[in-house]
């Protein structure tokens, strides 16, 4: 099979949070034998062993949007540094800044990649089906149409941010709103990291819609045997939709654990009590930073954590490193893990301090509920497990 696949991101320096996991199932594609045509809707389009890069069409137009973006996003807040009240447009649930520049970019940013589609698919017949994954589909309206009835191919759209995504949703401080403006039904059908939010798509208007969850490399994710000097750690970015558990999971639990050594990697976590900061060098240092600790926090935001097994990266980059996981109550987490013997849930604030106490005190416990998870993962949970679902999806297309 080849593929022609458009990402949302492929710079894992850039604030797109699916984009390691991107890297991660498109090298699984290529090891289960699929060729692979690859470019993005933001930033370069980058070289790798396991595909070929195509260059990004709009790179100079996506910079200069991601810098008006970001200079209307401190417009906004006036200088102060506080998010500032959405004019709100109706029934649309966009403002009125989000409502231009979804329009500008659809006038200026949508007939070069028709251009660019057409240039590619008139090259290479042979590919048989077109993806993007998490592109903001509204700035797009009218081109997954114009391809299926112009070169007769499925054009599918992997959202890997279900439900924050969905209008119903907030959505994410630094995000787009994806939906609004769009016609789900120009898809052939949509791919979901969420199974509660299939339900929402079609009724949105998709055609069809499939669930892909999110997994893990286990080649990249590999425990280390590293001298474990950390007792609980998490690893993340921003308290957004998750304060309560951080508050409670990390800051009040570290005061009231001081004998115990806490760490945070992250920025804008808020109340992290005693637990100290460790450095970001780059994304190859989460698996030290989760090998040298004993428990490993998965505060798991609102939206994910409320909806019936909408994944998220952690749990899977966590169970395959070997690591004792810790996380908050998280609708469907027992879909992929066991509860008690390949992950900790807890049920209360007052819950996480007697659940660190007791596995810090019971090492061969705690490590076996880390391996548990690992085996796990390298059971049902690897991206080239995601891979082989997803040529299955895709096969069901032709």
């Amino acid at each position: 099979m080849k593929l022609l696949i458009v990402a949302s991101s492929l710079d894992l320096t850039a604030p797109f949070s699916a984009t390691p996991a991107w890297w991660q199932l498109l090298k699984a594609l290529y090891e289960v034998g699929v060729e692979l045509l690859v470019t993005t809707y933001q930033g370069p389009a980058i070289e790798s062993l396991w595909w070929r890069a195509l260059p990004n069409p709009v790179q100079r137009e996506g910079d200069l949007f991601l810098r008006g973006r970001k200079l209307a996003g401190r417009i906004t807040r006036g200088g102060s540094g506080r998010k500032a009240a959405a004019v709100n447009t109706g029934a649309s649930g966009e403002s009125l800044i989000d409502q231009a520049q979804r329009q500008a970019a659809f006038r200026l940013i949508r007939p070069k990649w028709q251009a660019f589609f057409e240039k590619t698919l008139n090259a290479q017949p042979d590919i048989d089906a077109v993806i993007f994954l998490t592109v903001p589909l509204n700035q797009l309206a009218g081109l997954p149409r114009w391809i299926s009835d112009t070169y007769h191919k499925p054009v599918i759209y992997y959202d890997g941010d279900v439900p924050a995504s969905l209008p119903a949703f907030a959505g994410f401080a630094s995000g787009f709103k994806i939906y609004q403006g769009a016609d789900l039904g120009e898809y052939a059908g949509f791919i979901s990291n969420s199974l509660g939010g299939i339900d929402t798509l079609l009724k949105m208007g998709a055609r069809r819609a499939d669930v892909l969850y999110y997994g893990a490399d286990p080649d990249v994710f590999a425990p280390l045997d590293v001298p474990q000097d950390v007792d609980v750690f998490f690893y993340g970015h921003t308290r957004e939709y998750r304060e309560q558990w951080i508050d409670a999971m990390i800051g009040r639990a570290s005061e009231a654990l001081p004998e115990r050594v806490f760490a945070v990697r992250g920025h804008g976590l808020g109340n992290i009590g005693r637990a100290t900061q460790l450095p970001y060098l780059s994304l190859s240092k989460l698996r030290e930073y989760a090998c040298r600790s004993k428990i490993n926090l998965c505060v798991t935001r609102q939206a994910h954590a409320s909806v019936m097994a909408s994944s998220s990266s952690r749990p899977f980059e966590l169970g395959s490193l070997g690591a004792c996981m810790v996380c908050n109550p998280y609708l469907g987490l027992e879909t992929w893990f066991e509860p008690d013997k390949e992950i900790v849930i807890i049920a209360t604030p007052e819950e996480a301090v007697d659940r660190y106490r007791w596995l810090l005190n019971h090492d061969t416990e705690r490590q076996a509920i880390g391996r548990a998870a690992r085996a796990r993962v390298l059971k049902e949970h690897t991206f080239r497990h995601r891979a082989a679902q997803l040529l299955t999806i895709l096969q069901s297309y032709q």
